[in-house]
């Protein structure tokens, strides 16, 4: 990458030119494309695929590179946003993304609220006027940064979390205030500073560069590369880094965070499909760990930016001609666009969708036989249990059709399991990414907690798989050999059946029925009259499958 193309600008400077997938990776070109079409996108600049390999193996031109193009992309923004990296009284903050050619939802890392430490924060309340706010961007910036750059575990961040709550007399963080979240991110400093045996760096660009390697370095997990693996994207050549000046869903009462489709990814209905957390922030919703509300919820209490938001999904369909995955920050109730992408969905939904796009007229019957050409469509059959059962409890259908089989807690029993010839139930207590080698092996998932647009809900809906979230009544025991569902106690390798249909949890096996969908008599005869199908671009290929 030469020093002239690089870094490449989104927002505010605005890129010359639309930007690519393979240079760009993924997220950061459809930022490009969305702003535009003047959709409102925080303003960023992208560090290149071809840097990935180079900053992972310590390359000294490679290093010499990233540096560069942090200094020259940190410039660009302070003259955007009209304040300054690492001032004490304005700071601005910036978040670093990752973004392969072809979305790997949830496989790769991100960090925001780059720019705090102990002094900045006291500007940012004094900027905000609003001191909950900043402590709380810092306790998460002080528990992301050391995960991430630090590869430190959550489980000490979270017990300090769960004591502070506990200590507090509150149901949850949401409703710990100012003083309880500054006393948090002081007990999450020193943490994070004995799991990493040092200080998060004070200097603000000695952050970002820390942070942009291990966004580089996250394309070497394992869970990436059994993503890779499994969906046969071995081919791509790294990630992309993406940094973007901060909108804030955590600032307060008409500020959140949120994911929608702009049609339902399990079914593949024609509505709008929301996942969204008031006061909220980055990865709270797609991470599953709370419980996030609907469509219905947000039109209520936010009408301008729901409306906002539903004009810029039909406007996205509409130029991709295709389902979109939209994600989003409402700051004080302003809209924010961050991400765009062909949505995940089941085989049923790509079937639907696919018929209706044709019949909307906004794709040819070729384009939507060749989205089709490479899924299994016997996936797409509808399925139901025979008979009547009394269930044991209710979840949210995140992904729709029946499962039973047997209990697993865990993804190296589910995969003991699946050498059997039973087919396995993976019951969590929320949905996890680092369970996608559990995920494909089971025929269905069950989780406590989390929502319908968490990454790793997106994954079990690309799979095919099953899946219910949310839970209320399941509690799993502390050995993970066993769990409560309501009264009833599920033991590893009991069998358990998902109705992903109505949301309910069965005990026992169950018998399945299967139905051909009709929309299979109207592909065979597109099938028909064509001699073989159009080609589309790999993406909207990448989407369906």
């Amino acid at each position: 990458m030469s020093e002239e193309a690089l870094p490449l600008f989104v927002g505010g400077r605005g890129p010359s030119e639309i930007l690519s997938d393979e240079a760009a990776g993924s997220k950061a070109a459809m930022l490009s494309r969305m702003a535009a079409l003047g959709l409102n996108v925080p303003p960023a600049f992208v560090l290149p695929t071809d840097l990935c390999a180079g900053v992972n193996r310590t390359d000294p031109q490679a290093i010499a590179a990233l540096d560069r193009g942090l200094e020259q992309g940190i410039a660009a923004l302070e003259a955007v946003s009209q304040r300054k990296f690492g001032d004490l009284r304005h700071p601005l903050l910036v978040s670093v993304r990752s973004g392969a050619a072809r979305s790997m939802p949830g496989m790769l890392d991100t960090i925001l609220d780059i720019g705090l430490d102990e002094t900045r924060v006291h500007g940012l309340i004094r900027a905000s006027g609003n001191p909950r706010f900043a402590w709380d961007c810092y306790r998460r910036f002080i528990q992301n940064y050391a995960a991430v750059v630090g590869k430190a575990p959550a489980q000490p961040f979270e017990r300090a979390l769960a004591d502070m709550i506990k200590a507090e007399g509150v149901k949850s963080e949401a409703e710990l205030d100012s003083e309880a979240l500054e006393r948090l991110a002081n007990d999450f400093g020193g943490i994070a500073q004995d799991l990493m045996g040092r200080a998060i760096p004070s200097e603000p660009m000695a952050q970002l560069r820390a942070a942009a390697r291990a966004v580089y370095a996250s394309w070497e997990s394992p869970r990436a590369n059994e993503y890779r693996r499994l969906n046969k994207l071995e081919d791509l050549k790294g990630t992309a880094v993406t940094v973007q000046m901060m909108v804030f869903g955590n600032a307060g009462t008409r500020s959140g965070g949120g994911v929608g489709f702009t049609r339902n990814p399990a079914t593949g209905e024609n509505k709008l499909y929301i996942d969204f957390l008031f006061d909220a922030q980055g990865e709270d919703v797609v991470s599953g760990r709370r419980m996030p509300g609907d469509a219905a919820v947000l039109f209520a209490r936010l009408p301008e930016a729901a409306a906002a938001l539903a004009a810029g999904a039909r406007r996205l369909e509409a130029e991709f001609r295709d389902v979109q995955d939209i994600e989003f920050t409402i700051e004080e109730g302003k809209l924010y666009f961050l991400q765009t992408r062909p949505a995940k969905r089941t085989p049923r939904a790509a079937l639907r969708i696919a018929v209706d796009l044709v019949r909307e007229g906004l794709i040819e019957e070729a384009m939507a036989t060749a989205r089709l050409a490479g899924i299994d469509l016997s996936l797409a059959a509808e399925t139901r249990f025979a008979g009547t059962a009394a269930s044991i409890a209710t979840a949210i259908p995140a992904s729709f059709g029946v499962a039973t089989g047997r209990v697993a807690f865990n993804t190296e029993h589910a995969k003991d399991l699946a050498e059997g010839a039973d087919p396995v139930i993976l019951v969590r207590t929320d949905t996890s990414t680092q369970d996608v080698a559990g995920f494909a092996v089971a025929a269905g998932i069950l989780t406590a907690i989390g929502g319908r647009t968490a990454h790793a809900a997106v994954v079990a809906r690309q799979m095919g798989k099953v899946c219910l979230v949310g839970c209320r009544t399941l509690q799993i025991g502390g050995t993970g050999s066993e769990a409560r569902i309501g009264e009833a106690l599920i033991r590893a390798g009991d069998w358990l059946s998902l109705d992903g249909n109505s949301g309910e949890v069965f005990l026992g096996r169950r018998e399945i029925i299967v139905e051909k969908p009709a929309e299979l008599a109207e592909l065979a005869k597109w099938r028909a009259g064509r001699p073989a199908a159009a080609e589309m671009p790999k993406d909207q290929a990448q989407a369906v499958r």
